[in-house]
């Protein structure tokens, strides 16, 4: 049986479609495919720290997180964000365990490259997948908030996408990105597979704009990573997810070696 890495960033969790969870249920009792799911929850977070008057900023694209920040993190992904998605999942008849990166040991990770500026933000350097497994094997959906841990009990926060990418890539699994656009559009019609060379040139002479950069950006650097299929669909859609695993053309699916 073949695995599916699952991420769904916070924002598109707060507009996802009402089939999204159910597909989730169907897949892991199709006996056919085992799905796993990474949830981000950057604007709750957001929204809590501007409640709280704690000061937060980017470097490029990264919250820079102190330890001060980083308790905020911690609290919304592992806390109200996972359990809203594990409430969901069991609402529609499945079985789901809601754990950070940091239960088990599940994501083993140091300091973000030479980046200290970041403050506590880490890379993934090890999946424990034999934790996933049992509860797999069990007909339990994980729901990881993308939290890791080092051996000196220091927490890191982690890149949801980078996560999703981490776990992908070690247990061989196709990656699906859910987010709110339909794919990659040229022409006015949505391109089903790209290869990177194309996504530079589509950049380059602006046909991939604004917002849909840093999630092609996010496809390829995973691609980079190891994760031989990556997928971007619109969560909005009714029943995206089983539309993919069934193997309808739906979305934008990047492939090694894939041309358009």
């Amino acid at each position: 049986m073949s695995y599916i890495v699952i991420k769904c960033g916070g924002s598109v969790l707060e507009n996802i479609s009402s089939s999204f969870y159910s597909n989730i249920v169907d897949i892991m009792k199709s006996g056919k495919m085992k799905p796993i799911i990474v949830h981000g929850g950057g604007p709750d977070i957001t929204t809590l720290l501007k409640k709280l008057d704690i000061e937060t900023r980017f470097i490029n694209g990264i919250r820079v997180t102190s330890k001060e920040v980083l308790r905020i993190v911690e609290m919304v992904l592992s806390g109200s964000s996972n359990k809203m998605v594990v409430r969901n999942i069991i609402a529609n008849g499945g079985e789901a365990i809601g754990l950070s990166g940091i239960d088990g040991m599940l994501l083993e990770a140091k300091q973000f490259g030479e980046h200290h500026e970041l403050g506590f933000v880490g890379e993934v350097v090890s999946v424990k997948k034999s934790l996933l497994d049992k509860l797999l094997d069990e007909h339990v959906i994980p729901v990881i908030s993308p939290i890791a841990i080092d051996r000196n009990g220091q927490h890191w926060n982690i890149n949801g996408d980078t996560a999703a990418a981490a776990i992908a890539r070690e247990i061989n699994a196709s990656l699906c990105m859910v987010t709110n656009v339909a794919g990659v559009i040229k022409e006015g019609k949505i391109l089903h597979f790209i290869q990177e060379v194309e996504v530079e040139n589509m950049i380059s002479n602006q046909i991939i704009t604004g917002g849909m950069i840093p999630k092609v950006n996010a496809a390829i650097e995973c691609l980079r990573s190891g994760v031989k299929e990556v997928s971007i669909i619109n969560g909005m859609d009714e029943n995206a997810l089983l539309k993919l695993v069934s193997g309808e053309m739906i979305g934008t699916k990047f492939m090694e070696g894939i041309t358009c």
